[in-house]
């Protein structure tokens, strides 16, 4: 006991004695030691330690939890200590516990018990700046509350909860350049895990995994009302699953990225393998699942099934992209999910206008993205004010394989269509709407009959062929 009490009281003493070092230093990410350990695992696999090889309470570092002073770096000596020592878990107590960024390093679960909440700085001086995705494009910005980069084997867990400070939120501008803080934000790293805790920040994102693989996202309670923020941003990431999430944002409350222009369609890190599963999703700004508009990565084999959508201030699910973009929007799969409370509609299909275009979009019919195979099935609706809106879509490439089968429910208006092949209807059974359940432009497949035809979409401008190629740089 008498051993134990020294250890304990050398390690506070420790972690007080740096409280006046630069916190910048201890936040430097193991880059070249992580870079050399990349796991090479599937969607099956998370950030499994196993028996921790140790455990830290932060409190032996010098962390109050008194709401008041800063913990950042009695926090991060914690994790940073967890991690040269071969990694395991480090504990966050009972208390209100105010912090800067931390960083997270290889084989390292931060844990936070039950009345365990993390406050974020209001400072912004306390989020060290690099570089950082802002709306498809690496820009200079503020790092994450929690934050990684080319760390593998790590993760956060509850039930404690994580608050940004709400001062903070907002969109960079031409005074304030650089990106605001996200809340959780891991960039390129390998096998991780956010399971069971909450978050409330808004007007920017909660969870913002950046060049990752192998994410697990399993049980949060995702807080964004109180303006536009979105909840879990899934940026250039492979091999994602989300399930049993309870998100309630401004913006969106999922939503998928890859880039924008010339920089996202030449660095071409695709968003690929994301499944969410048995999710309950409200949004009071914009819809509940965006995919877009940054697709100049790509974005393939999504699939979406067992969700609840209970409001949308737009619609339940939007799929969105523009000319100038490039790449693909590919194998969507979207089964069994129910949908109330959308204020525009159920689906929404825009490949023609959405998103800001990039100062170097991608030229021609290559910067036309290629959409493919998307498929819904097993949809019920009630009071959606239109089944879908689908006719935003490119005669110079056609969506090529949509499905839409077994949907019953009531909606004030039907399905509109433009510019599909391939296209498949069936055992669709709603009631209420005025006009006609099927209008089309340019669209085979079969399902049709009775349609009405309708005027194409207008297009935009081409996008012109730069006299000077484009150079990454």
């Amino acid at each position: 006991m008498a051993r134990d009490n020294t250890r304990r009281r050398f390690l506070k003493m420790a972690g007080q004695g740096l409280l006046a070092a630069p916190v910048a230093s201890s936040l430097i990410s193991c880059s070249t030691a992580a870079s050399a350990t990349k796991a090479q695992a599937d969607t099956s696999k998370t950030a499994n330690l196993g028996t921790p090889k140790i455990t830290l309470n932060v409190r032996d570092f010098g962390a109050t939890g008194n709401g008041s002073t800063k913990d950042t770096v009695a926090i991060q000596q914690a994790l940073d200590r967890c991690w040269v020592l071969g990694g395991g878990e480090v504990v966050v107590p009972a208390g209100n516990y105010l912090t800067g960024a931390i960083a997270l390093k290889s084989n390292t679960i931060l844990r936070f018990e039950k009345d365990a909440v993390l406050l974020g700085s209001p400072d912004f001086a306390d989020y060290p700046v690099m570089q950082v995705r802002w709306e498809g494009k690496w820009i200079p910005g503020h790092v994450g509350l929690i934050y990684a980069v080319e760390a593998n084997n790590i993760g956060v867990v509850g039930p404690g909860k994580i608050m940004g400070h709400h001062d903070l939120g907002g969109r960079p501008t031409a005074e304030k350049p650089l990106r605001h803080p996200a809340l959780i934000e891991p960039i390129g790293c390998n096998t991780m895990r956010f399971e069971d805790f909450s978050t409330d920040y808004f007007r920017m994102w909660c969870l913002h995994p950046t060049y990752c693989e192998n994410i697990v996202i399993k049980n949060l309670i995702i807080r964004s009302t109180g303006g536009n923020g979105d909840g879990i941003d899934i940026d250039s990431c492979k091999h994602v699953r989300i399930e049993g999430c309870d998100i309630n944002t401004g913006d969106d409350c999922i939503s998928l990225k890859s880039g924008r222009g010339m920089e996202g369609y030449s660095l071409l890190h695709t968003t690929e393998d994301v499944h969410i599963s048995n999710c309950t999703f409200a949004d009071s700004i914009f819809a509940c699942i965006g995919i877009g508009s940054e697709t100049s990565g790509g974005i393939r084999n999504v699939r979406i099934e067992h969700c609840k959508f209970t409001f949308a201030q737009t619609h339940a699910i939007y799929i969105k992209t523009r000319p100038g973009r490039g790449a693909f929007i590919e194998d969507i799969i979207v089964d069994d999910i129910d949908v109330a409370g959308t204020v525009a509609g159920f689906l929404r299909l825009n490949m023609l206008g959405s998103g800001l275009q990039d100062q170097n979009p991608v030229p021609g019919d290559e910067g036309i993205p290629t959409v493919r195979n998307w498929q819904f099935s097993n949809i019920r609706v009630k009071d959606v004010p239109v089944l879908i809106d689908g006719t935003a879509v490119h005669p110079n490439k056609p969506l090529d394989g949509f499905s839409f089968i077994n949907v019953t429910g009531t909606c004030a208006k039907g399905i509109s269509l433009a510019n599909i092949k391939k296209a498949k209807l069936r055992d669709i059974k709603v009631t209420g709407y005025t006009g006609p359940l099927l209008s089309i432009s340019n669209v085979t497949g079969s399902g049709l009959e009775g349609a009405t035809t309708i005027d194409p979409p207008k297009l935009p401008d081409p996008v012109p062929t730069p006299t000077q190629p484009y150079r990454l740089g």
